[in-house]
């Protein structure tokens, strides 16, 4: 059976150049990249390298760059490395959980944090933040691009506000990187994070971007790896890879391939809610990422329609990886206003640098068909057929 996958906001396929320029990193040069002899200056460089590759992508020094486990530990890194008792933070309704559960472990600690609303659209007004400001406010976290929504925020304005009240800005880019330019000097932030395996690159690594004179507290001790912001031997071949990745990254501004997977989004969503009653678009008037749709099909079970899809070849989901499963509807999706049956009846369709228009043609051939079958038997959708006809009487 033919499988697609458009689930590419949960993890991407590894480029096959990738994992050629990771290939001698697993075997003839596995060394430790702390040692002095020749393996180890090999790993060394090989480390270097790509600390200059994902500089690259951010557009900052590579010394900037600290790399990581991925994007929670980024997060965790940003927020728990910087936050003292007494502190204050101000963060988002709508972040990863990385930044939510890690703001918990905050107020457990002794700081406060405030949670910022968003519009109908999943937007921050950047007033917001600015009201929101204290005396002890420390940071500022803001995710770029929604991981379930693909709405960006206005980063760079809220950049400025944190600057001008010297405060500390960080931004969870991981579901902007490879999807829109990034350039921490116009955003503006001190900190930005994000996963090797959202740009084509292996899972387990990632990085840290810390502005220049940024004090950060370690998350873990031991050896003095990455100027001592994080302890551990690194992943030489992992890193390697989100160097390769970040460098292809970067490369995919200039050859068209993003404006192609622009196109290719745009197709399916375009032609579902032309083709499927009862659907629509959430956050269709706000700016997105390229490459994430998130549609909404009334009277039918989210996590219904991702198994009936997955048995028929298709790979979406209903929101955020770690989150399935959940019992409760997105909180992303319910802070924008969703009504929770609505938001359990949404579908993220995420694409990537590998899909095809046959795959979303694949796509657009199944979910009208799914969408009918799962209605045919959802009490909800009859009872709305029923409440439609024309009185008997009339």
């Amino acid at each position: 059976m033919r499988r697609v996958y458009l689930d590419n906001n949960a993890t991407t396929p590894l480029l096959p150049e990738v994992f050629e320029a990771m290939r001698p990193y697993f075997f003839e040069k596995f060394g430790n990249a702390s040692s002095i002899h020749q393996q180890g200056q090999q790993a060394r460089g090989a480390v270097e390298r790509a600390r200059e590759q994902v500089a690259d992508l951010l557009n900052c020094r590579p010394a900037e760059i600290v790399f990581t486990s991925g994007g929670t530990e980024g997060d965790n890194l940003a927020l728990l490395g910087m936050m003292k008792p007494g502190d204050h933070i101000i963060t988002s309704a709508i972040e990863h959980h990385a930044v939510l559960n890690a703001c918990k472990r905050l107020e457990e600690m002794g700081c406060t944090v405030t949670y910022l609303p968003v519009d109908g659209r999943a937007l921050i007004d950047p007033d917001d933040v600015s009201r929101e400001l204290r005396p002890e406010t420390k940071l500022i976290s803001i995710i770029m691009a929604n991981n379930e929504t693909g709405v960006l925020q206005p980063v760079g304005e809220i950049g400025k506000i944190a600057a001008e009240a010297d405060v500390y800005f960080h931004t969870d880019a991981v579901q902007a990187a490879g999807k829109i330019p990034l350039d921490v000097k116009q955003i503006g932030c001190d900190l930005l994070t994000i996963a090797s395996h959202k740009i084509h690159g292996p899972q387990g690594a990632g990085a840290l971007f810390v502005r220049k004179g940024t004090l950060l507290q370690p998350l873990f001790y031991g050896g003095r790896h990455e100027r001592s912001r994080r302890a551990g031997t690194e992943n030489l071949a992992g890193i390697v890879g989100l160097g390769k990745a970040a460098e292809m990254a970067r490369e995919g501004f200039g050859d068209g391939s993003v404006e192609r997977m622009a196109g290719l989004r745009d197709r399916l969503e375009h032609t579902i809610v032309e083709n499927v009653d009862q659907v629509g678009v959430n956050s269709v008037e706000a700016p997105r990422v390229p490459n994430t749709t998130n549609i909404y099909f009334d009277c039918i079970e989210g996590e219904a329609m991702v198994i009936a899809l997955d048995l028929k070849g298709l790979s979406v989901s209903t929101g955020a990886a770690c989150s399935s499963g959940a019992i409760e509807p997105s909180h992303v999706l319910t802070a924008m206003g969703l009504s929770s049956d609505r938001a359990r009846a949404s579908i993220r369709f995420s694409l990537g640098k590998q899909n095809t228009a046959e795959d979303v043609e694949f796509a657009l051939g199944l979910v009208p068909e799914v969408v009918g079958r799962l209605r045919e038997i959802s009490p909800v959708w009859k009872k709305a057929a029923v409440s439609h006809q024309p009185s008997a009487l009339g």
